[in-house]
Order: C-alpha cells, then structure tokens, then sequence
C-alpha cells in the first residue's frame, strides 16, 4: 500500500504565508510617508490606506494618503529644487545622477524583484526581468542625457537661427500598478535627463517599490528633484494632473482614466504623454513555426498574468493551422503552473486586487452567455491553498462574436479571444476594427508577410517572431484611443523638453 506524503493544501497554504511574511520583513521600505522636498513627511490629512499582498490577502503596509494640499507642497518643493539647484545640473551632472540610480537598483535587485511580486503579484522570474530593464533604462537616458542637443537652421547670409532644448521644468508622473518600478523608470529617466524636476504619484495598489527606490537613492537625487506623493486617483493624481504650476503630465493608465487625465491637464493647457489601452491582434500565418509560435503567444497574452497594455489579447490563426495550433496553444496555457509569485516555478502569479478578479470575471462570464467555447480556463483556480489569492486561470475563448464587448473592450487579465482567418484582406479589418492600436504581432517565416502586416496594422508597436520586448531605445506608444507620444528611447527626452528658436541678425 502507497503512502500519500504530498504536501497537504493546509500545508501548503501555510507556506506560502510564511514565505511572504519572510519577504516582507526583508525587503518592505522602512519609510511610507510622503516625500517631498528631500524628506519623508506624512501627509496633511494623517489619512493612511492598506496595500495588500494580492497572494495572501493580507495588508503589506501602511501608507500615507495623499490629499490636494499635499500635490501643492511637493510642487512647491519640486519648482524649488529647480530653481536652485537642477537647473544649474550640467548633461555630465544628470547623466551621473541616472548611472548612479541605475547603480543602486542593480545592487538591491532582488530586493526589488521581490518587493513588487509582494505588492503586484507578478512571478519572481518576470519580476527580476522587470528590476534589469529599470537598470537597462536608467543606463539609457544617463547616456541619452549626453546626446541632447539643440541644431542651427540654414536660412541666408542675413542671419543665423539656433533652437535650444530646455525642461519644462516641474512634471507631473502618474504611474500604474501593473508594472510599477519600471514604468516609474520609464518616465523619471527621459524627465530627469531633460533637466526637470518632477512629482511622482503611483498607483494606490502598488506604492511600496518607488519608496525603496527613494531610500535607496535619496542621497544621490537633490532634495526635491523627485518628490513621491502617495494616495488615491481622485485625491492626489486629480491635482496633480490639472495643478497649474505643472508644465507637463505623463499618464501610464486605462484609456477612461487617461481622458479625465487629459480633461485636466487642459485646464492650464499642459502638455502630455499618455500612454493607455490597448486590445492588441497577434496575427498568425500559416508558414510559422509551430512551436515558436505558441510559445510567443503565450508569452502575449500570458505575461505578467495579461495585466499588460499591449498583451496580444486577439488571435488571429490562418484556418490551415487553425486545429494543430490551437490544440498544442489549449494544452501549453493548461499546462501554465499557477501559484505562489515568489515560487521560481509559477508561470501565473494572482491579478493585483479582487476587484480586478471581478472584472476580468466579468467579461468571461459575458463570453459564455454569448455561447461561445472556452478551449482551456474561464475560472478561478479550485486548489485551496490559492484560495486566500486573486488567481484567475489562463483562458482562450473561441467562437466568440469580434463586437462582443468582450472582446472590444480591454480585459487586463489572462484571457484571450481566438479567431479563425483565409483571407488577408478581412482579417486585417477585423484586426483594426477596435478602438485601440497599441501593439500587435505578427507570427510567419516570410519577411512579405511581416512587412505587409506590418504595415497594415494599426499599432504604434509592431513585434514580428517575438512579443513584450522592451530593450531601451526602442520607442513605444500607440495609436488611436491607445495614447499620445512615446516613451523609453530618445523621442521621449524630447517629449520633456520645449524649443526655443533664437534669430541671430547678421545684418
């Protein structure tokens, strides 16, 4: 007679608990105040919020609740620190600054990785994926720093005109919750090169990496050059967006959200960058390789459990590939270990908060009341020691209608919505037919095929054999309802700055 010595649920559900609470005790920031102006400060209201391990459920830390009054000081701090002290940074002394930052993130890396798989959810092996391209794209812009020049415009022998690249000088940045420390990378390298100072609001679900980053990095950053207010959209990112004394926004966000955010900043005609929604097609031609192509569709859709803006939410397969891909792409998504984010094993770690369980739930369950046909997932995961997490299981919907809302609207979980295409033509509307154009794939062996796709798509991203890959230098942003301008390349130092053209008379 066998003897059953696996792990009990109990057990298990145990030592996952354990695990987090050891994590948190080594890499939670010891400060969760404000910090504004070179110093950790609480907030004017004293209000405080819980952010929670979307894993266990329990509270992570306590964190201080940014109000309107807040935005006010660390503006105020933020114009300060550029009057004095930032507007005076040489390119070498900003280039410096970010080698030094990247430096430090590099040194505590795991600490980091760690700290947002607590907060956000994400597996440990996307994590530390994540914490090398915060230290990829703080490298970047030190250099880009260095590359930032003004030009002198050909006219005639009667004058000579430059134009100069100078900072706005204080920025709003208000950063989302699915990837927090490199989005906040994303958007402090490119401002802090152009010579700005800036203040930062992060998502209310996930505040904690951008504090360790200001511990780790306050005495190489001049008291406020970067000010941290933590709190809620409507409290603190509302003011900060519309604050007059603000001279540019960027927004990292849904698309809703983002339109209030660009309601606001026209308030004082502020000028933005936003980069929002996405419903992106990966299209798959019948030459692909089979086996890199599934795997490159999971990697669309199943990264970071599909809270990504660009996941290739859409799959477009050729109809004479249609049954052997899609039984192999069923088979690899259910073989996708769902489990403890800190686990090197877990593919799929839990979405961030319940509410976002409940609305990715939602439009599942607006799929199977449309009848259509579920090849793997549309739940929630049955194993008790998961029970305590937000744990949705990763789910290809087939046979749905394209102008289900489901399929419309942006899910922002690991779902993903088949159909089947012959014709090129057809399926290339069909692929444009949303109101989003952030990214897109394209799957064959043919370079006509990815360069006509290509160009026919919608998108301000195109990925060919390849999907989420984000080396610094490689613009990014979208089309359409999708955002305005580009981030993490050079284009986006220029979206931080303002041209002065000067006139030189010779005459």
């Amino acid at each position: 007679m066998s003897v059953d010595d696996s792990p009990s649920a109990t057990e298990r559900r145990s030592a996952i608990q354990k695990r987090h609470e050891q994590a948190a005790n080594e890499v939670l920031p010891e400060h969760r105040a404000l910090y504004i102006g070179g110093e950790w400060v609480q907030s004017a209201s004293g209000q405080t919020f819980e952010t929670r391990d979307p894993t266990t459920g329990d509270a992570l830390a306590s964190v201080q609740a940014g109000m309107a009054t807040d935005i006010d000081r660390a503006v105020d701090a933020a114009w300060n620190a550029y009057d004095s002290v930032y507007s005076d940074y040489s390119t070498a002394e900003r280039q410096a600054m970010l080698s030094e930052i990247a430096d430090r993130v590099e040194a505590k890396s795991e600490a980091f990785a760690k700290l947002e798989s607590l907060d956000n959810g994400k597996p440990i092996t996307e994590a530390r994926i994540d914490i090398s391209l915060v230290v990829d794209h703080f490298r970047y812009f030190a250099g880009v720093a260095r590359a930032h020049e003004g030009e002198t415009v050909e006219t005639d022998d009667s004058r000579v005109v430059q134009t100069h690249k100078e900072p706005y000088g204080v920025v709003g940045q208000i950063i989302p919750w699915n990837f927090p420390l490199l989005m906040a990378a994303w958007k402090l390298g490119p401002a802090l090169a152009a010579g700005n100072t800036v203040v930062i609001k992060p998502a209310e679900e996930t505040p904690l990496s951008i504090l360790k980053l200001m511990e780790e990095v306050g005495d190489v950053v001049p008291d406020g050059v970067v000010n941290v207010v933590t709190g809620f959209g409507e409290d603190a990112g509302a003011p900060l967006a519309s604050h007059k004394e603000i001279r540019k926004v960027a927004f990292t966000g849904s698309t809703a959200i983002g339109s209030e955010v660009m309601k606001n900043a026209a308030e004082h005609i502020t000028d933005i960058t936003l980069e929002l929604g996405g419903k992106s097609p990966l299209v798959v031609f019948p030459d692909a390789d089979l086996e890199q192509a599934v795997q490159t569709t999971i990697t669309a859709i199943f990264f970071n459990t599909g809270e990504c803006c660009c996941a290739g939410s859409r799959l477009f397969v050729h109809e004479d590939i249609q049954d052997e891909f899609l039984s192999r792409l069923a088979d690899a998504a259910a073989d996708l270990e769902l489990n403890d984010p800190l686990l090197d094993s877990t593919d799929l770690g839990p979405k961030v908060t319940e509410e976002q369980v409940e609305n990715t739930m939602s439009y599942i369950e607006t799929a199977r009341e449309s009848d259509a046909t579920f090849l793997t997932g549309g739940d929630q995961p049955d194993d008790p020691a998961l029970a305590d997490g937000c744990f949705v299981t990763p789910t290809l919907i087939d046979e749905i209608d394209h102008n289900n809302e489901a399929v419309q609207e942006e899910i922002f979980g690991p779902v993903q919505e088949v159909f089947t295409w012959s014709d090129y033509d057809e399926m290339m509307e069909m692929a444009n037919n949303v109101d989003y154009g952030l990214a897109a794939g394209v799957l064959t062996e043919s370079i006509d095929n990815a360069n006509r796709a290509a160009r026919d798509i919608e998108a301000g991203n195109i990925w060919v054999n390849t999907y989420n890959d984000f080396p610094a230098g490689q613009p990014f942003g979208g089309y359409k309802q999708s955002g305005i301008g580009r981030e993490t390349a050079q284009e986006a130092v220029e979206h931080y700055t303002q041209t002065k053209t000067v006139n030189f008379s010779l005459s």
